[in-house]
């Protein structure tokens, strides 16, 4: 039997990728467990700076949930939450930031794992949709992720009419960073991985938890919050190296500290 996600690590970045060609890497509870694993385990990796998501083959990124009896929809309402719903809360928490490289079909709840990644890159041939009131459901939780990403009347028709949509339209809503040939994908996400994985690791990390906590903020609120973490950042190791590299006119040697 083959892993249900693979990881692949190469220098600072972690390639998760769905291992279900076949099922279109639809999400099982295997699917979200690998996931949720290889999440804590990056974060838990001195030497990951990056994690990127994808899935298996050149057809599908995730195409949703795996409809086939008794795979789908088996809740156990004694939990106050679902592992789907917990695995959106592990990304977003998270101090690493994030790419999804989309291959292919991004459907239903692969649009939520696309959605909870910070960042999206996208093949030309890619399609993209909600197409849950076919089937007499709604895309519920990935509501959370996409209300702050694309616009109102554009999410009501995405979730409303629940029709298909090209990787231009997905690029135009502001659901993607990028769009890129299929034969330039690899290089487009290892372009926009190496951005962010030379960097310096203390600055994203904290960058992240600071975007996190002014996102339902007041500007007053947030002003004053962003005012005593420039002063905190300034103290760290990263930051005394950073500034003293600029005025030596030398590439800054990261320690995450």
């Amino acid at each position: 039997m083959t892993d249900t996600i693979l990881r692949d690590k190469r220098g600072h970045v972690l390639t998760l990728t769905i291992n279900r060609a076949d099922r279109r890497n639809a999400i099982n509870e295997a699917v979200i467990d690998g996931l949720a694993a290889g999440w804590r385990d990056a974060q838990a990796d001195s030497e990951v700076r990056v994690v990127v998501l994808t899935g298996a083959g050149d057809k599908a990124f995730c195409a949703g949930a795996d409809l086939k009896p008794g795979q789908a929809f088996e809740f156990d309402f004694s939990r106050p939450s679902t592992a789907y719903a917990d695995l959106f809360r592990l990304v977003r928490s998270s101090n690493l930031p994030s790419i999804a490289r989309i291959n292919g079909v991004c459907m239903a709840g692969g649009m939520g794992l696309a959605a909870m990644c910070d960042m999206a890159i996208a093949a030309e041939h890619a399609q993209f949709g909600l197409p849950e009131v076919k089937i007499g459901l709604f895309p519920m939780q990935v509501l959370s992720l996409l209300q702050t990403l694309v616009p109102p009347r554009t999410l009501a028709e995405w979730s409303l009419a629940g029709e298909p949509f090209d990787a231009n339209a997905a690029l135009a809503a502001g659901f993607l960073n990028y769009v890129a040939p299929a034969a330039d994908l690899d290089a487009k996400v290892d372009w926009l991985a190496g951005r962010l994985a030379d960097k310096s690791p203390t600055a994203i990390r904290r960058g992240k938890y600071a975007m996190r906590a002014i996102a339902s903020m007041s500007f007053e609120e947030s002003l004053a919050y962003t005012e005593t973490q420039i002063g905190t950042l300034a103290l760290t190791g990263d930051a005394r190296e950073g500034v003293a590299a600029f005025n030596e006119k030398r590439k800054p040697q990261w320690t995450g500290k």
